[in-house]
């Protein structure tokens, strides 16, 4: 399907949530079920979800979008990627479109998403994050929240903070582009307010999670 047509069968004007998150973790680990939680809150509030679209915490989001989907205008999209081992796409989602290239992938991550959560996860996961941060930073994409969920994340605040911020290697108000959730409840709570919301032009947008960046 070409990239046209793909966003067009999508519904205009629609919230999307995009989660990075790993491909490795089982249906037994507790990021799991945190994940399908928040995905199932995602789909009862009528927003759409991307993910990768393959195993792990992407299969745990699209299984939860699709156990807590009410309004049938909603959709859960999975952004593929060939890779020598092949990755199988989850088969809950509703509209899939596979990449050979990642930074075609992540480019459409950006263009389709109107915001980020970033569950645990490796390489792939901590690239998704740092690109889509560095797009903030530059401001080549429009405002849009790059959430942390879990505990995994506050180390690499802290060291952020310790290290390129201390030295004057990036500024506070990049610091300010990221916020930090412990449950899928306060991600939840921050997705809502944004889509209430919109960030732009809003200096005290979800305040009081900025703050635990610090």
């Amino acid at each position: 399907m070409e990239m046209e047509n793909f966003v067009r069968e999508l519904e205009e004007g629609h919230f999307r949530v995009a989660i990075y998150g790993s491909a490795r973790i089982k249906e037994d680990d507790a990021e799991y079920k945190r994940v399908y939680n928040l995905a199932r809150l995602i789909a009862s509030a009528g927003m759409d979800l991307v993910t990768g679209g393959g195993p792990g915490l992407m299969e745990a989001a699209s299984e939860g979008f699709r156990d807590g989907k009410k309004d049938p205008s909603s959709h859960s999209i999975g952004l593929n990627i060939k890779l020598p081992r092949e990755q199988r796409f989850s088969a809950h989602l509703d509209i899939k479109k596979e990449f050979d290239r990642f930074s075609d992938r992540l480019q459409n991550f950006v263009m389709l998403s109107s915001a980020f959560v970033v569950t645990p996860g490796g390489i792939g996961t901590i690239l998704e994050l740092f690109f889509t941060w560095q797009l903030a930073q530059v401001k080549q994409m429009s405002s849009k929240p790059i959430v942390l969920l879990g505990d995994m994340w506050f180390d690499l605040v802290q060291w952020v903070r310790g290290w390129p911020l201390r030295k004057g290697l990036l500024d506070e108000a990049d610091m300010e582009l990221i916020y930090l959730a412990r449950n899928c409840e306060e991600a939840f709570s921050i997705l809502c307010d944004c889509h209430k919301h919109p960030m732009e032009g809003r200096g005290d947008f979800c305040h009081e999670y900025r703050l635990k960046t610090k």
